[in-house]
């Protein structure tokens, strides 16, 4: 938002230049981000919070300096409001407030024989400092007054008012509205509107209307002004796609006693560059006041808040020089009666009075200083392993993600933590007020709302997406509400392609089946390396929930207790989600994680004497899984074996159906000496007959 110091200065006789004006206002929460021009054409631009919309103008500006620096505001007035002798007695312009509650205030004047032309060089040159167009003296004159000021005000041409009135009312259900823009709108019951006695004629606070503009053949002019609901003009605006200068101060509130000054502001401008005789008085429909609750202010918490004994006069002067009113309460000095001034909708409550008292004071007055505490930061006892957690999560590939809360009864019934197989006898926690019932129950699980998180993802051309959240869950577990805390990992399977290595592929046989059989050891590995943080053997079984697919889904357990559960969601569940593509799903109890403790990192130096592999090539039945292949050879208790991994896996061709080859390698090492060959043979002999004894064959 532009704003020009040369302006603001007609209203406050300053002293200090344009660079000191700036760094004040900044300090006091009106931010001027950068300047432009010089001298007269300096040009403030300025960034003003939305629950500062008095401020959005010079007058307010204005009056903020007026406080910093002590000085007196010059008094805004409209010299030549007065109508003249002969049109002083004329009937009233008729207005008609249908909907008092969205518009509580309408003013209007009528100006009748002006002319319209070019607005003088002053005014026009000043419009274009602030990059808005000159357009007519009658145009620009609101315009004017809306940076001047902050109050939004229209004029309409009197002449082109069917039936010499003015209605506010709701628009009627098919009706159309050509507004300034030169679009014609198709208007809804939901529209607030500016009616003459046939049609709509302006879309409230918004914008007006094209067939009753200001045009050079008009002679005669209603100037309205009026306060509406910002709710109103809020969906007003969204609904329409517009957002202008006026609904930009009307959303967030513009003054309700500036109506009928803005009104003689316009009118006196009009008159002084266009002639013309003012007829009537000032129209002035209040169908309710807007007065602000007064808000009572304690000198004593003023003190507590700010740290600092201020004294009472200064709190009475900073506020006043505001324009708030302070009423004594009570005993003493002890506590003031704060009246609102009808600009400042922001100031609700004592502590938006003390803010007002700091800002204005200075922050930089008042002293460094900590809260008292006698205690010390401490550590979080899960803190070091949430970190671990987490930088692992990152380093995969992972990004952090933050799901809602509530989920409907379905997701709860489906991805509850029974189903899981984390706690058993949960049940669910309702809301008592739910939003929807989308929204209607505590989340019992992070998997919906991770599948939710993908699904939004891949709706937007994001293929490859990698997301984990860790957060709680809530329960109700034996009448008490327990709020576990879960970690849940999600991930496309493209996504889950991309990071395979290439050439590393373990199932080597050929069709759809080694591609996905890869993806899911793809994903598995990373659930590996977030559980190898933990201390404890881990083991894997099928007794997943039924949400996963069957064949391409695991739990691990540590000591008997489920930790995780993961794999490849069910091909039902992604066609009811909606899901572009499959997804993986890991879901964590930390709880039982938690429990195991971080594991602890153990250096074994490099072996002195060489190691010595062999490969073995065996036939299983599919049934038959690595883990158990695996506990055979650890069973034969060969202190040299160091390692025990499958290197190839294939299926078809020579290999029947419903069994599989696997290429196991073994590595043989002593920390003591050069092994012999005799030995090596005797402890693969061994292994060979341990895996034999599991149905293996062995290939030659």
């Amino acid at each position: 938002m532009k704003l020009s110091p040369q302006w603001i200065r007609e209203f406050v006789d300053l002293t200090v230049d344009d660079r000191r004006l700036a760094e004040d206002l900044t300090n006091v929460g009106i931010s001027v981000e950068g300047a432009s021009g010089t001298g007269a054409d300096t040009v403030f631009e300025m960034e003003i919070g939305t629950n500062r919309p008095d401020a959005m103008n010079h007058y307010g500006v204005a009056r903020e300096a007026a406080a910093i620096y002590d000085l007196p505001l010059k008094q805004l007035s409209a010299v030549s409001s007065q109508p003249s002798a002969k049109t002083a007695h004329d009937a009233p312009f008729p207005i008609t407030v249908e909907e008092p509650q969205l518009c509580p205030r309408f003013s209007a004047r009528v100006i009748r024989g002006t002319r319209i032309r070019s607005s003088p060089e002053k005014i026009a040159r000043r419009l274009q400092l602030l990059d808005q167009r000159p357009i007519s003296n009658a145009v620009d004159a609101t315009n004017y007054v809306l940076w001047e000021i902050g109050k939004p005000t229209h004029v309409f041409d009197m002449d082109l008012l069917e039936g010499g009135k003015i209605i506010v009312r709701k628009a009627r259900d098919g009706e159309t509205l050509k507004t300034l823009d030169g679009v014609e709108r198709k208007l809804t019951s939901d529209d607030l509107v500016v009616c003459d006695a046939k049609k709509p004629v302006g879309l409230a606070g918004v914008m007006g209307g094209y067939d009753t503009m200001i045009t050079e053949k008009t002679r005669n002019i209603v100037i309205e002004s009026a306060w509406w609901d910002p709710g109103i003009v809020r969906k007003m605006s969204r609904r329409h796609g517009l957002h202008t200068d006026a609904s930009h101060r009307f959303e967030r509130g513009a003054d309700f006693e500036s109506t009928v000054l803005s009104c003689d502001l316009v009118a006196e401008m009009i008159l002084s560059s266009g002639g013309g005789e003012l007829v009537g008085d000032v129209v002035d429909v209040v169908s309710r006041r807007m007065d602000q609750a007064p808000v009572m202010l304690r000198v004593a918490e003023v003190r507590r808040i700010l740290g600092e004994s201020l004294d009472v006069g200064l709190i009475f002067r900073l506020l006043k020089s505001l324009g708030f009113s302070l009423i004594p309460e009570g005993q003493g000095d002890a506590q003031f009666r704060v009246h609102i001034p009808s600009w400042r909708l922001d100031v609700e409550r004592e502590i938006d009075g003390i803010e007002e008292i700091a800002r204005l004071h200075g922050y930089d007055k008042f002293e460094n200083t900590l809260p008292a505490y006698s205690g010390a930061v401490v550590e979080l006892p899960q803190a070091a392993m949430d970190a671990t957690l987490r930088q692992r999560a990152l380093a995969l590939g992972y990004n952090e993600a933050v799901s809602l809360t509530f989920i409907s009864h379905a997701d709860a019934e489906k991805f509850s933590s029974s189903a899981a197989g984390f706690s058993a006898g949960a049940q669910v926690l309702e809301l008592e007020n739910p939003l929807s019932e989308e929204a209607s129950v505590m989340r019992t699980s992070l998997a919906p709302g991770m599948l939710d998180m993908l699904a939004w993802n891949l709706n937007r051309d994001v293929p490859e997406a990698r997301l984990f959240e860790i957060s709680s869950v809530y329960e109700l577990l034996g009448g008490e509400r327990v709020e576990p805390k879960r970690a849940c990992l999600g991930a496309t399977a493209s996504s889950v392609r991309s990071m395979l290595p290439m050439g590393g592929a373990l199932d080597v046989s050929k069709g759809e089946h080694a591609a996905v059989a890869e993806a899911f050891r793809g994903f598995k590995g990373d659930v590996e390396n977030l559980l190898a943080a933990f201390a404890g053997e881990v083991t894997y079984d099928r007794e997943t929930a039924e949400y996963f697919h069957p064949g391409r889904s695991a739990r691990a357990r540590v000591n008997g207790a489920v930790v995780a559960q993961f794999g490849q969601i069910h091909p039902e569940v992604v066609g009811a989600r909606k899901l572009r593509q499959d997804v993986y799903l890991a879901e964590f109890d930390l709880e039982a994680l938690y429990r195991l403790g971080l594991r602890t990192a153990r250096f074994t130096p490099l072996g002195k004497y060489p190691a010595v592999e062999r490969d073995f090539s065996f036939i299983f039945s599919d049934d038959i899984p690595f883990v158990e292949m695996k506990k055979a050879a650890h069973e034969l208790e060969i202190r040299e074996m160091k390692e025990f991994r499958p290197i190839e896996i294939f299926r078809g061709g020579s290999i029947a159906a419903g069994k599989y080859s696997v290429l196991l390698r073994v590595r043989f090492q002593s920390a003591e000496r050069t092994l012999r060959e005799d030995e090596v043979a005797q402890w693969s002999g061994k292994i060979v007959a341990a895996l034999a004894e599991l149905g293996g064959v062995q290939r030659v």
